[in-house]
């Protein structure tokens, strides 16, 4: 876990204050951890990157006089050991440490920073050998490392994070292979798609990694989470955080995902006598194949077969016995004789989610104003450098400067008709010219700079232009990210005037921050009385700068709670003065979806990608325990326009479960014992029942689930068995035996059962 955050520390010249309350309250959660029977590997940073907003950092350390981010520089390092000892203190005092017979077995220092140190050199070098030296100064009893920092001194242990780790060798012979970030998934970012990581490849990854001899594997993330407020790093990260992880952002179970990694690790447990007593005998089996023998003595044997083959199943001797090997997969054999599992053979239910609206929402409104020239708290010859006029607190700076036109300017005999040009160092900013929205104009992750160019109409006297400017997320990662900089910078410049081009660049600017409807708290339930808010018919739909406002009850029972933004424009939402995170949904995906998606080959994050041309995310995830039984509040703030009668609230739960599972398919049961004969399991979630069979085959079915097909092979009696001993039921179990079925629909054929059922 990841022990720093952007709001567990504050600065107040000579001394540091902390804030370990509520969400963060850090020694609750590791014992949690504890109660639950798990380990902790403590990740205190305090730089995460994590796409978290400024890689964890809080905004206000860029301002100490002096700093210099992650290098050998006073100010940075004597905040750093500060956290860092904080952050000890806080776990030794509760005995939270392995040797004080707590849960933590390790802690890492810094975060994948070889690349940042290979920019700055010697002073990179110097500070990360002071930073290791601090850390195991600090005395915790348990192992410090550093991920992806082959240089790592000892005692510090050198470590992989990736989506494959075979061929990671740490820095030293004695020091243990660690995996410290399973990559299971990928992020999101606004206007692109989302990434899924096929099961079949993760598991595939992680027993080939542990079939080398790595002794530990970390999932980043096996939980996925949500980035409330404005924690999302960026630019343009999303809200969403589910990255794919077995258990998802809502705390839901993510099968095949979740089942499949659990089937195999508990294959790896079986092995745990061989894989520990020493190193493996690894033979060839053919060209792309291979065996990897752990042996403990005493007849104490454990196998994997490998076939690396992206493109070949194949077929093996091992021990004078045949084994088939899908392409792109291992078996793992714990006695050296029976394969229990294979990573692409995935016998597990598939379980597909669905988000059911509950209710109404009526809506009010207040409707903030363009900010004008005499709103500005600021004024300056020249623009100002946005991160630093709001020192992070808000995403939002209002440029405003006044353009005196004369009616013999050459703009006017051609209509008013001037051409605006603005540069942007980012993210995005929306236009206004005397009050009018004209537009919208943003960058994208990789190039958050932009310029903007289009014809405006201005009129004789004076015109005022309102740039309001935003980041979406500050810079995460890389050299000196804490000197990125944002807003407009110019130049500003308008055409058609006698002088030809007239630039504003440094004219006088008024700057306000933020909205007034956040200083008079419009998203808190105190500051509800503070303005007149609009009622009924008269709530208007997409306009800009708008908010929105709605009551509602908490929904009946324990499903998880979201909020479906999918027709709003851009903004920020919050419950009972929350703030569950932004979103922009006039932002459309990029992307490529066309190519499917096979498990087979090499991983990438853009390699099986869904909802291309699409909004990146639809539905806001809304904790449980941020509810009230009635009486919650909803606050929207609308930046551009969007149809708020569409938004609802809905309760996340399983809609339609999936099986489909082979003759083949190596199982055990609860006892570790091999099933002779394979079964399909069903399970719906808590308080639901299978309520209908949609497919049901055994024979020679096809494809996946939601479009499963008969084949050629198909006993008649499929539907009519599975219908009657499952329907009613939360679980169901059925052999893959053609007894059940009233005898072999094709025999000297190997056959299998695909089921897709419905749960309500």
């Amino acid at each position: 876990m990841d022990a720093s955050n952007t709001n567990n520390a504050s600065i107040i010249p000579g001394f540091f204050t902390y804030n370990f309350e509520g969400r963060f309250d850090l020694v609750k959660f590791v014992k949690l951890v504890q109660q639950e029977g798990l380990y902790v590997s403590l990740r205190i940073g305090p730089y995460v990157s994590a796409e978290w907003n400024f890689g964890g950092l809080p905004v206000w350390l860029k301002f100490v006089p002096g700093i210099r981010f992650r290098t050998d520089n006073e100010p940075f390092k004597n905040a750093m050991q500060k956290f860092t000892k904080k952050v000890v203190d806080q776990m030794k005092s509760e005995g939270l440490f392995e040797p004080q017979g707590g849960p933590i077995i390790m802690a890492q220092i810094e975060n994948e920073y070889k690349g940042t140190q290979t920019v700055y050199g010697h002073p990179g070098i110097a500070y990360m050998n002071w930073a290791a030296q601090m850390a195991v100064a600090l005395d915790t009893g348990v192992p410090w490392i550093m991920c992806k920092q082959d240089d790592a001194p000892d005692p510090i242990i050198n470590t992989c994070n990736g989506f494959y780790c075979d061929k990671f060798v740490p820095n030293k012979p004695y020091k243990p292979a660690f995996w410290t970030e399973a990559w299971s998934g990928w992020f999101t970012e606004y206007g692109g798609a989302t990434t899924q990581r096929p099961v079949e490849d993760l598991a595939f990854a992680v027993a080939n990694f542990l079939q080398e001899g790595g002794s530990f594997v970390n999932y980043y993330m096996y939980h996925g989470g949500t980035n409330f407020g404005r924690t999302a790093g960026g630019p343009f990260i999303t809200t969403s955080y589910d990255y794919d992880a077995p258990i998802d952002e809502y705390g839901l179970i993510r099968k095949p995902k979740w089942g499949h990694l659990k089937a195999l690790h508990k294959a790896i447990k079986l092995c745990e006598p061989a894989l520990v007593s020493g190193d493996p005998v690894v033979n060839s089996l053919g060209n792309n194949q291979k065996s990897y023998v752990y042996s403990a003595g005493a007849g104490k044997c454990a196998a994997f077969l490998e076939n690396f083959d992206a493109n070949s199943d194949a077929t093996v001797i091992f021990n004078n016995k045949n084994y088939y090997i899908p392409a792109w997969s291992i078996s793992i054999l714990p006695d050296c004789r029976s394969v229990v599992f294979n990573t692409a053979k995935v016998s597990v239910q598939r379980s597909q989610m669905n988000m059911t609206p509950v209710g109404r929402l009526v809506w009010e409104s207040f409707k903030e104003n363009v900010a004008t020239y005499e709103d500005g708290s600021i004024t300056d010859m020249g623009l100002l450098e946005q991160i630093n006029t709001t020192r992070g607190n808000t995403d939002y700076l209002w440029y405003i400067t006044r353009v005196e036109v004369g009616d013999d300017e050459p703009l006017i005999k051609n209509g008013g008709i001037s051409n605006l040009s603005i540069q942007s160092a980012g993210h995005a900013f929306h236009i206004f010219v005397n009050g009018e929205y004209l537009g919208t104009q943003y960058g994208k992750r990789e190039s958050p700079r932009l310029r903007y160019s289009s014809d405006v109409r201005l009129r004789v006297g004076t015109n005022t232009i309102a740039l309001l400017s935003m980041t979406v997320g500050l810079q995460y990662i890389g050299p000196n990210f804490e000197s990125r900089i944002a807003g407009i910078i110019g130049p500003v410049t308008l055409s058609g005037f006698k002088e030809g081009t007239r630039s504003l660049s440094r004219q006088k600017w008024s700057y306000q921050l933020g909205f007034k409807g956040q200083s008079k708290d419009l998203h808190m339930t105190s500051g509800q009385s503070s303005v007149q808010w609009v009622k009924g018919a008269a709530v208007p739909q997409r306009q800009p700068l708008t908010w929105y406002k709605a009551v509602f009850d908490a929904p009946d029972g324990q499903e998880p709670v979201g909020l479906d933004l999918s027709m709003m424009g851009k903004g920020e939402a919050w419950i009972n003065g929350q703030s569950i995170g932004r979103y922009w949904h006039s932002f459309l995906m990029h992307g490529n979806c066309s190519n499917g998606c096979n498990y087979r080959g090499q991983f990438r994050p853009t390699k099986c990608t869904t909802d291309c041309s699409h909004f990146s995310q639809q539905w806001y995830h809304i904790p449980r325990s941020w509810l009230q039984p009635r009486e919650n509040l909803l606050v929207l703030l609308e930046e551009i326009g969007g149809d708020v009668s569409t938004v609802s609230i809905g309760t996340r739960a399983i809609d339609t479960v999936c099986v489909h599972v082979s003759e083949s398919h190596p199982q055990r049961n609860n006892k570790g014992r091999q099933l002779q004969i394979p079964k399909v399991r069903l399970k719906c979630g808590t308080g639901q029942k299978i309520s209908a069979i949609k497919f049901a085959s055994y024979g020679t079915p096809s494809g996946e689930c939601g479009s499963f097909q008969k084949g050629v092979c198909h006993a008649r009696t499929s539907f009519a068995v599975v219908n009657k001993k499952c329907v009613g039921l939360r679980t169901c179990s059925l052999p893959v035996s053609s007894e059940l079925f009233g005898g072999d629909p094709c025999p000297q054929v190997q056959k299998s059962i695909a089921i897709q059922a419905v749960c309500s």
